[in-house]
């Protein structure tokens, strides 16, 4: 009887060089994926603005309901954000991010060819969830994505992304509005959402948060509470400040906030870890973008309108003199990534 003896095949690692490209291909398709999702949602915050008179005398709506196809959109929006990246942490943020670019995109199909506002509006609402999904799993996605030592300047290119897109919105918005008509500026989005499904599913790692359960209490909580605080402000100036329901609005969000508030504080899985806020750093870049998101958004809708109706010019002529106004982020954005430290303290 003899036995052969067969030497192990001997399996090599990869070299560092490799490993390291293999790293950089990785995050430049993740800075890809999740910035054009990030350019394709934020893009339209603001690339309706300037369409809004010519929406307005096409399908013969009135202030109200140019108020509406904006804040439809602010108002689903801000209210699923939080729950919407919960969902994520707990099913999957790829399967949710991609979910969310899917509704995203079959809302924008939906309000070009939308036949009267009403119509409009419910879209934009549709819109606002997708985008929901969207914007905190990019961000949770690319970092996870980039290795540490490349983090920053990857979020520097995220966030001058979606700067540029904030920047341009009401230039597009009159551009495509003047050379073609409203409805290609939702039209738009329709391309770049098909190509993107596919190419997140491909690219991008799956993962989850630690956490092994929804908190659904909290999600239906702090979901209450922004839509009292959310459709309070954007119903204060047609109904009055001082209505009932205005007030009413107010009141009923402050109360579920403040349940939400007690109840992460003492819940054993939060959705929201609020002693992250004890990190002056966090606090302040949570702060700064509540102030400039009051101060941009608010400021383009008038100053658009303004423009156009009291001033004559066309939708494009109107997004040229918007684009001092919105081009500060895209500016600052990759030189604050920059210069950012590699950790907060």
């Amino acid at each position: 009887m003899t036995t052969t003896l067969t030497r192990p095949m001997n399996i090599e690692p990869l070299d560092a060089p490799t490993v390291q490209r293999a790293d950089r291909h990785r995050g430049a398709w993740a800075v890809l994926i999740t910035g054009l999702a990030l350019f394709m949602a934020s893009l339209d915050n603001l690339v309706v603005t300037t369409a809004l008179p010519v929406i307005r005398v096409r399908l013969h709506a009135g202030l109200s309901g140019l108020e509406w196809t904006v804040n439809a959109y602010t108002l689903t929006f801000a209210v699923l954000l939080l729950s919407a990246a919960a969902v994520g942490e707990r099913f999957g943020r790829r399967r949710t991010f991609m979910t969310g670019i899917a509704i995203f995109t079959t809302a924008s199909a939906l309000a070009a060819i939308a036949p009267n506002i009403g119509s409009l509006i419910a879209t934009r609402a549709l819109q606002g969830a997708g985008g929901a999904m969207i914007m905190p799993l990019s961000l949770t996605l690319l970092s996870a994505a980039v290795k540490p030592e490349r983090r920053n300047a990857a979020l520097g290119i995220w966030g001058a992304i979606g700067g540029a897109a904030i920047a341009l919105g009401p230039l597009v918005g009159g551009a495509v509005t003047t050379g073609w008509s409203w409805h290609y500026i939702f039209w738009l989005n329709v391309p770049i959402g098909i190509v993107l499904v596919p190419l997140a599913w491909w690219k991008l790692a799956e993962s989850r948060g630690t956490q092994n359960r929804l908190d659904l209490r909290g999600a239906l909580l702090v979901s209450g509470g922004l839509l009292g605080v959310v459709l309070g402000l954007v119903r204060g100036n047609a109904s009055g400040w001082t209505s009932s329901s205005v007030l009413a609005s107010f009141v009923v969000g402050a109360v579920l906030l403040t349940a939400f508030v007690r109840w992460e504080v003492q819940a054993k899985a939060p959705m929201l870890n609020l002693q992250m806020f004890k990190n002056r750093g966090f606090a302040a870049i949570n702060a700064t973008a509540l102030l400039f998101s009051f101060g941009m958004f608010g400021t383009v809708f008038f100053l658009s309108q303004f423009l156009q109706t009291v001033q004559g010019y066309s939708p494009l002529g109107a997004g040229m003199r918007v684009l001092p106004w919105t081009g500060m982020p895209m500016l600052l954005a990759p030189v604050v990534g920059l210069l950012a430290p590699a950790h907060w303290r």
